[in-house]
C-alpha cells in the first residue's frame, strides 16, 4: 500500500478559554492508503501543526512533514518506523514536526491494524490487552470546597482514583495548597488514589516544590506531577532526593517530544512515573519504546491523555500488555467537542476498569456528523498560491 492522502481537520469549540483543558479544540488526521482509512489526533496547536505538514522547504533538513510521508509504502510496522525516521531527519529543524507526525503516525497504526484485522497492541507484540485503572482527570477548584465537591463527584461516578491539576496550586502559600490536597483526599475517601498535577508551576524552584511535600504526604498523594519545566531534569533529580522514603513520588513526561527527553527524565530526573502523550512524542511507536525502557528501569509507565477517546485508545496501546503498569489517565470532563467527534467510547467494566480495544486498529470510529458541528475552514497561501485548504468538506 502507498500513502495516497493525509487530510487534516481543525475542530474548535465556539469559545476557547484560557483554562488548562486540551479538549477545547482538536486536530484530527485522516490517512488513506490501499483502500483503507486510519485516524489520528495531534495534541498541539492545530494551525501550527497543519503548517508544519505543508510549509515550503527552508533547507535540506527543514522540510515539510509531507515530504517524508506522502507516497510512502505502508505494509508493516517497520514502514511506520521508517517513515518516522525520515521525518526526524528531513524535518529536524522544524520544531513542530513531532507534534504533526504524532497524529499522522497514530493514523498509520490505525490504518495498518484495520488492513490486517489486528488491534495495534497486538502488532506491538503484546499477547493481550491488560485492564487499567482509570483516574478521573479534573482541575482543582478555585476554592477547597470546590475541590472537595469535584472529588466527591469523581468518587460518585465510580472512579477509585482521581487526579487534580493546575488551578490555584502554587500561586498562593503552601498552607493554601495543603487545604486543597486535604479537600481532595476527603472527597475521594481514605482508600482512593490521589494524584496531584501542578502544571510546571515552579519552573525549577526546588525549594518551593519541597515546601509542599509534607502536605502531599499527609494527604496520601501517590505522585506529584510536573512540578517543574519538562526539561528541568536537574530540578526533578534534586527534588527526588528530598522525597520522604515510601511517600509521594514524582511524575512527568507529557512534555517529552522524543524518546531521548523521556529517557533523560527517567535517568536524571529520577521520576517514579513517566507519563507519555502519543499526540506529542511522535506517536505510538516512540511511546512504546519509552514503555519498554521504563520497565527496564523499574519506573511505572502511564499514559497522558486529556482530550478524546481516540487519543485515549492511542495512548493505551504502548503499554496495553504491561499487567503491572495499571494506572491510566481518563478524561472525565471533556468538552462536548471531544465526545461528539468520536462515535464509540470507552465503557468501564464492572470493576471500573478499561482496556485497549480488541477491535482492529485503534478500535475507535470517528463521527463525521460530530465533526461537522465544530469544523473550522482553513486556507494557507504563500504569494497568493493556495498550499492548503481544509474544512469545506469531510
Amino acid at each position: 500500500m502507498k500513502i495516497e492522502a493525509v487530510d487534516f481537520f481543525y475542530l474548535s469549540m465556539p469559545q476557547v478559554t484560557d483554562e488548562a483543558d486540551g479538549s477545547q479544540d482538536a486536530l484530527l488526521v485522516r490517512v488513506v492508503a490501499g483502500g483503507h482509512v486510519g485516524w489520528g489526533e495531534c495534541e498541539a496547536s492545530p494551525l501550527v501543526s497543519i503548517a508544519a505538514f505543508v510549509t515550503p522547504m527552508s533547507h535540506g533538513v527543514c522540510r515539510p512533514v509531507s515530504d517524508s510521508v506522502l507516497g510512502q509504502e505502508i505494509n508493516g510496522p517497520e514502514d511506520i518506523a521508517r517513515i518516522s525516521a525520515l521525518v526526524e531527519y528531513n524535518s529536524m529543524d522544524l520544531l513542530q514536526a513531532p507534534h504533526t507526525l504524532s497524529g499522522v503516525e497514530m493514523a498509520l497504526w490505525d490504518l495498518l491494524g484495520k488492513a490486517r484485522g489486528e488491534p495495534v497492541w497486538r502488532m506491538l507484540g503484546y499477547a493481550r490487552s491488560e485492564p487499567k485503572v482509570p483516574y478521573a482527570s479534573v482541575l482543582f477548584g478555585d476554592t477547597p470546597q470546590q475541590t472537595l465537591e469535584r472529588a466527591r463527584a469523581s468518587l460518585a461516578n465510580g472512579f477509585v482514583a482521581g487526579k487534580f491539576g493546575w488551578g490555584p496550586i502554587g500561586r498562593g502559600t503552601p498552607a493554601d495548597d495543603a487545604d486543597h490536597f486535604m479537600a481532595a483526599r476527603e472527597g475521594l475517601g481514605k482508600d482512593g488514589i490521589l494524584l496531584v498535577d501542578v502544571g510546571q508551576i515552579w519552573g525549577e524552584d526546588v525549594d518551593a516544590a519541597a515546601a509542599r511535600l509534607t502536605a502531599l504526604n499527609d494527604a496520601g498523594a501517590l505522585w506529584l506531577e510536573e512540578p517543574f519545566h519538562g526539561s528541568a531534569y536537574e530540578a526533578y533529580g534534586a527534588l527526588t532526593d528530598r522525597l520522604p522514603e515510601g511517600g509521594v513520588r514524582l511524575a512527568g513526561g507529557e512534555a517529552a517530544h522524543n524518546v531521548f527527553m523521556a529517557r533523560h527524565l527517567i535517568d536524571y530526573g529520577k521520576v517514579g512515573y513517566v507519563q507519555i502523550d502519543c499526540g506529542r512524542i511522535g506517536g505510538i511507536g516512540p511511546a512504546h519504546k519509552v514503555a519498554k525502557y521504563a520497565v527496564e528501569k523499574g519506573v511505572t509507565f502511564v499514559n497522558h491523555t486529556f482530550t478524546s477517546h481516540l487519543a485515549l485508545s492511542a495512548s493505551l496501546q504502548p503499554y496495553a500488555g504491561l499487567a503491572d503498569h495499571r494506572i491510566c489517565e481518563y478524561p472525565a470532563e471533556p468538552k462536548p467537542l471531544a465526545l461528539d467527534f468520536v462515535a464509540n467510547h470507552f465503557d468501564r467494566d464492572g470493576n471500573g476498569e478499561i482496556a485497549a480495544p480488541n477491535a482492529p486498529g485503534l478500535g475507535i470510529e470517528v463521527s463525521e456528523a460530530g465533526m461537522r458541528k465544530y469544523i473550522r475552514t482553513v486556507e494557507i497561501r504563500v504569494d497568493g498560491e493556495l498550499i492548503h485548504e481544509s474544512g469545506k468538506s469531510i
